[in-house]
């Protein structure tokens, strides 16, 4: 990979780059702008691995915002669950699923050459075919997939087969999988028999990436190129140049950004913040220093488990677990237990308590609750 270029335009310290990208993730105060579809168009999706995390996700950046009106929208297909960015599954509004998909198609070809020596004597148009041909007529899993696909390929390594699959295909997520306070297995069916309508050609990255900086800016080509898994996004960023402003890192890394977009004095207060595992806040910079300082590099994983994360300051401080019980005549119980780490004076623990409160109440049914400091990591 080409080194990043270098700037000699404006410094923006971390700090700086912190509050910029928290005020455009609605980090800094929670917006009544954007409704749940709107807020996940601006954001140009989120991770969802889990069926949680999008939920959370929105309820710290959406002021009301109530998980209900999320699930609505996934059970009414204006949001979708598929393998997108960084080949991981995210939640998109139906038409991102349309396009998005398709830009980031050739990151999936690359993947799928990683494992084509364990798909020997596979032929890829007709597994493609084949695999339509199934999630069209009903949605599988993909244990049901592999096993029809093993069947006419038994050579051929069953995992493998299974990213094929998802590669050559847009396969999303159907409900009832995805859906708040409901349970569902993954099944699966192509984003054009579950839309109703076909996918488009492949777009130009140009308006992705001006997406891209309006929810993650100030940024260089490498963040975005790691945000989205693609490569040879400088020559987009050269055509765009004459449209943006540029600024320099701590490193002289040359940043790029939207003219107008905001960028508040680095001194600006930033509230605690709890969000979930896999939050792309986290995820979408080559450099994340902006979020995660050095000293907590890592913290957020355990082996291969993620937790979810808590920002004091804006930036990564701790981590959280929720727990929830149910007790008789549908009183339940719930414990969020926090884990900060390193110390908190009294005010930001007094804050970070007060916003925990704020989500048993607004995201549990609990009848009664508890915020705890604690060891959640074990």
């Amino acid at each position: 990979m080409a080194p990043q270029k270098t700037s000699s335009g404006p410094l923006l310290t971390p700090r700086a780059l912190n509050r910029a990208t928290l005020d455009r993730q609605h980090l800094l105060r929670r917006t009544e702008a954007l409704g749940p579809k709107d807020a996940v168009a601006h954001l140009v999706g989120l991770q969802a691995q889990n069926v949680k995390p999008p939920y959370f996700a929105l309820w710290a950046r959406l002021a009301g915002f109530r998980p209900e009106q999320l699930s609505a929208l996934i059970e009414e297909r204006e949001l979708v669950r598929i393998v997108t960015l960084r080949s991981t599954i995210h939640l998109h509004t139906a038409d991102d699923v349309l396009t998005l998909r398709p830009l980031v198609q050739a990151a999936r070809d690359r993947e799928l050459k990683q494992f084509r020596g364990q798909l020997a004597g596979v032929d890829l148009e007709r597994l493609a075919e084949t695999v339509r041909g199934l999630v069209e007529e009903r949605p599988y899993t993909m244990k049901e997939i592999r096993d029809v696909l093993g069947e006419e390929w038994p050579g051929a390594e069953p995992q493998a087969l299974s990213i094929a699959a998802r590669c050559v295909l847009p396969l999303v997520q159907v409900t009832p999988r995805g859906l708040w306070g409901r349970s569902g297995r993954v099944a699966l069916t192509t984003a054009e028999h579950w839309l109703g309508r076909a996918p488009g050609p492949v777009p130009a990255p140009d308006d992705t990436v001006l997406r891209y900086l309006a929810a993650f800016g100030p940024a260089s080509v490498k963040d975005m190129q790691t945000w989205a898994g693609l490569t040879r996004l400088g020559e987009v960023f050269e055509r765009l140049r004459p449209t943006l402003v540029t600024f320099r890192d701590e490193n002289g890394v040359e940043l790029f950004d939207l003219p107008d977009a905001p960028r508040p004095d680095e001194d600006t207060p930033a509230p605690p913040r709890f969000l979930p595992e896999f939050d792309n806040l986290l995820l979408s910079h080559a450099d994340r220093t902006r979020v995660i300082p050095a000293e907590h590099w890592g913290r957020a994983w355990k082996g291969n488990q993620a937790f979810s994360t808590l920002l004091v300051d804006g930036f990564l401080a701790g981590v959280w677990r929720l727990e929830e019980s149910k007790g008789e005549e549908g009183k339940g119980h719930a414990v969020l237990t926090v884990q900060p780490f390193g110390s908190l004076d009294r005010a930001r623990r007094d804050e970070v308590a007060a916003e925990g409160e704020r989500l048993l109440v607004e995201m549990t049914s609990a009848t009664s609750y508890d915020v705890r400091f604690g060891d959640v990591m074990g």
